[in-house]
């Protein structure tokens, strides 16, 4: 039996990580930030009707503090009406959305790594 679209998906996504995933992810891992277990390119139901389910994938997310990191990439400056529905639809869900710009991690991956443990207080 194939695997659900939504798995296959995040499979995906997580083989062909940007560079500033990688780096994050790289911190983030085994539990290395301050304890807090994070799972990358994690699909997140949002809906299901009639067996199909709408969901989406989150770059990082900490389900015990319902926190989802999305590092954006200048993709992200054409798609700003997109990700505010996606923010507003998941904060609905009881879950905060924190959004990294890919030069903030290239280039000053402390501050974002202290912006990040702030959200999980």
């Amino acid at each position: 039996m194939p695997l659900p679209i939504y798995i296959q998906f995040a499979r995906d996504l997580r083989k062909n990580q940007t560079p500033e995933e990688k780096m994050l992810w790289n911190e983030l891992r085994n539990r290395k930030f301050h304890g807090f277990k994070f799972l990358r390119q994690h699909p997140i139901i949002i809906s299901a009707f009639n067996h199909k389910k709408k969901f989406i994938i989150a770059d990082f997310y900490c389900d015990t503090k319902k926190l989802i990191l999305e590092v954006d990439g200048d993709i992200h400056t054409h798609l700003l009406d997109y990700d505010e529905a996606r923010d507003i639809l998941v904060n609905e869900m009881g879950i905060k959305v924190l959004r990294i710009k890919n030069e903030e991690v290239r280039e000053d991956l402390k501050t974002v790594l202290e912006k990040i443990f702030q959200m999980l207080q």
